[in-house]
């Protein structure tokens, strides 16, 4: 179908069809849906008629292939002009076959494999029937209270823009039109979710324009360069007005300056929450600042069915806003062959021997293995002898609740636990106890739990958050684990055994309880499908931990938000001419985070040599080159992550203290070294301005090379004007 058809195919179209065009609603309100049953409550609940119904535009999640199948047909059959549905769902870290959490996969510092992971989600979910995912999540990330970090790749603009580029090339590959299995990716939550306030959903977000653009903006824009078909809008305010209806954001900025002229789609229900936000009095009001800031497509809230045909009726919206949404939508459907294939890949067959395929169990095994972070090994704890006697005790030792939030249509009972993944590697060495909960655990489960440590040479104390505890509306206040599981800690260390922590959690935690007693600890978070095989194998050595921290972990909750490109102030603590007490600090506690940024152990023993620049200096033209030796003086073979810093020691505005710009993966056999080099270019230099100009200054530099943002050397250089 090309241009000239489409027109006319919109030309064809009633008002009232193309403002149902515009709606999103859930499979319950469509004929065919496996719920179908429940379609009356839904349809008095939003006061949508079934005549809409028929004519809408898209469905959002579906329950696999017979039920995509069926509902397109019913709808196609209804439908006056046979356009088809587009099915949308939330496709965040796998579809059937379940990857770590975003921000696990952040922590693998590998690009290849977040994009093969999407690769696979996008797999599963066209044979399920599914052709857009609201995935990937650029959101930046600097409070760990909020529980949508989990679907974060963390809190740097740089990496952050990387992972997003690498996400959507796995879901949509050279293009949706051109390669099998490929659904449309939809970048969300535009713009600067990750700020709510006191790390809590859907909450205020206030910041300059400055600072969005200098490290909120940089992934969402980094998507959309890639090709990304979608966008949707965030639940929060910006400068004070609900993304949903901002049209400065989303017309201005986001179509006009980027040129996108893709598909803009609300969160759920965000229309229509405009009222509560106090911008809109009524459903009317949310309608037409929606349409006039440019949302296309409205998610399950009735505001654009129950007033845009009345407000393009009484001229108080121009038709060309609701026609312009309705082209783009038609676009995408054609984009993604739906006139010619309504069903695409949708087929039970395939999806049978698709979903959980041995290849794609692999693959998340290899995520997972990838995506743990070690953060403490004193003494050798770590790796596990296999002829040790374990004790495997706390609330994660049997569960199998390692999916994580946003699993999509991943069933627990299919993951692999640890205590499954211990007996695979190690045999029957292991000893166990009945699980306890996440928050309670009875006098007896505990006395049960230690009379198991008591028999072994080594304790492993699986802990962490549940997982309804993270992922959207799981926000905390208090980010330590729940008390009795820290309780539970401190008995088993006071047995004097050799302790190991596995936690398997959404977010950065304060680790007070669990860092300084047990000898080792392992970052799981919620590793997927294949998360408990992983994990023994990283605990037994089979496997060398490489995954490195792309957040930081707190001190405290109340040092939050921390990060590591922050600025510095008038008064940094330590400085010299700061006057004594009066410098910025906390009184109880360091500045600095427990763990920071870029952090993350390895069975290895990486060492690295006296770094070296090519020059003093580098013009606009020019380009500098960085040498390290790094050597593993260990005796067995790992990976390092070799981290490249930049900060510009006196910028036009305040410049942060590092900012991440290159990073290179070295996999080096014991005893082996390998030559880091680094090439810095003026580009790298560049920054927002105060006038929103990107450039870089003429002036003093320096560059950090390091295995963290934390543990670096430094080198300086100056730019040429």
């Amino acid at each position: 179908m090309n241009d000239i058809e489409l027109q006319r195919l919109l030309e064809q179209m009633t008002l009232e069809e193309k403002v149902a065009q515009l709606l999103q609603l859930a499979p319950a309100f469509y004929e065919g849906a496996n719920s179908a049953g429940q379609i009356t409550g839904p349809l008095e609940g939003m006061g949508i008629t079934e005549e809409t119904v028929s004519q809408t535009g898209s469905v959002l999640g579906l329950g696999g292939a017979e039920e995509a199948i069926t509902i397109q047909e019913a709808h196609m059959r209804r439908n006056r002009l046979s356009i088809p549905l587009i099915t949308m769902a939330d496709v965040i870290h796998g579809y059937r076959t379940i990857f770590p959490v975003p921000l696990a996969i952040g922590c693998s510092w590998d690009m290849e494999l977040a994009r093969r992971s999407a690769s696979i989600a996008a797999k599963e979910a066209a044979v399920a029937g599914i052709h857009v995912t609201f995935s990937p999540m650029a959101d930046l990330t600097r409070d760990p209270r909020w529980g949508r970090v989990m679907e974060s790749t963390g809190e740097d603009p740089w990496l952050n823009s990387e992972y997003a580029r690498a996400f959507v090339r796995g879901y949509q590959g050279t293009g949706v039109a051109d390669e099998p299995y490929k659904i449309a990716a939809c970048i969300k939550h535009f713009a600067a979710y990750g700020a709510a306030e006191g790390g809590r959903d859907y909450n205020t977000v206030d910041m300059s324009e400055w600072m969005r653009r200098e490290y909120y903006m940089p992934s969402y824009k980094a998507a959309l360069d890639e090709g990304c078909e979608m966008v949707m809008t965030a639940f929060n305010t910006v400068d004070g007005i609900p993304a949903s209806g901002n049209r400065r954001l989303m017309r201005d900025l986001l179509r006009e300056e980027w040129g996108f002229d893709g598909v803009l789609i609300s969160d759920w229900g965000a229309v229509k929450e405009m009222i509560p936000h106090g911008v809109a009095e009524d459903e009317k009001e949310c309608a037409r600042k929606a349409i006039e800031a440019g949302v296309d497509i409205e998610m399950m809230s009735p505001c654009y069915p129950h007033h845009l045909q009345e407000l393009v009726e009484s001229g108080e919206v121009d038709i060309r806003l609701v026609d312009e949404a309705v082209l783009r939508i038609l676009k995408l459907k054609r984009k993604l062959g739906l006139f010619e294939k309504p069903h695409r890949y949708a087929d039970p067959a395939a999806e049978r021997d698709i979903l959980l395929s041995e290849e794609h169990l692999a693959a998340a095994h290899e995520a997972a293995l990838k995506s743990c972070v070690l953060l403490k090994n004193e003494g050798g704890a770590l790796p596990l002898a296999k002829g040790a006697k374990v004790a495997l005790i706390g609330p994660f030792a049997l569960s199998d609740d390692l999916l994580g939030p946003w699993s999509c249509m991943g069933v627990r009972e299919e993951a692999v636990t640890l205590a499954e993944g211990i007996r695979a590697v190690a045999g029957e060495s292991l000893v166990t106890a009945a699980g306890c909960g996440m928050e309670q655990m009875t006098d007896e489960e505990l006395a049960a739990m230690l009379d198991a440590a008591r028999s072994a040479d080594v304790v492993v104390l699986a802990l962490g958050e549940a997982s309804e505890m993270s992922g959207e509306a799981g926000c905390r206040a208090d980010i330590r684990l729940p008390c009795r599981q820290l309780e539970l800690v401190k008995r088993v260390c006071e047995l004097g055994k050799k302790t190991v922590a596995v936690l398997f959690n959404g977010r950065p935690l304060d680790l007070h309880g669990v860092l300084d007693e047990a000898d080792a600890v392992l970052e799981a978070w919620y590793p997927g499908t294949k998360g408990g095989a992983a994990v023994a194998e990283l605990l037994y050595g089979e496997a060398n931990p490489s995954g490195r921290l792309t957040m930081s972990f707190p001190q405290s909750v109340g040092q939050v938000p921390v990060y590591y490109n922050a600025f510095n102030t008038g008064r940094p603590q330590s400085s010299p001419d700061a006057p004594v007490r009066y410098e910025s600090q906390y009184l109880d506690i360091p500045n600095a985070p427990m763990l920071p940024f870029g952090y993350g152990l390895s069975y290895s023993d990486f060492r690295y040599g006296d770094a070296s620049l090519s020059a003093d200096s580098i013009g606009a033209n020019g380009k500098l080159t960085l040498t390290v030796r790094v050597t593993n003086a260990g005796d067995r073979a790992g990976e390092e992550t070799v981290q490249l810093y930049v900060r510009d020691i006196a910028g036009e505005t305040v410049r942060p203290l590092r900012e991440l710009k290159a990073f290179e993966k070295a996999t080096l056999e014991a005893g082996a070294s390998k030559e880091i080099t680094f090439g810095i270019k003026e580009e790298m230099l560049r920054y927002h301005h105060s006038d929103l100009q990107y450039k870089s200054d003429p002036g003093k530099f320096e560059v950090m090379v390091g295995p963290n943002s934390r543990d670096v050397q430094t080198l300086s250089f100056k730019l040429n004007g």
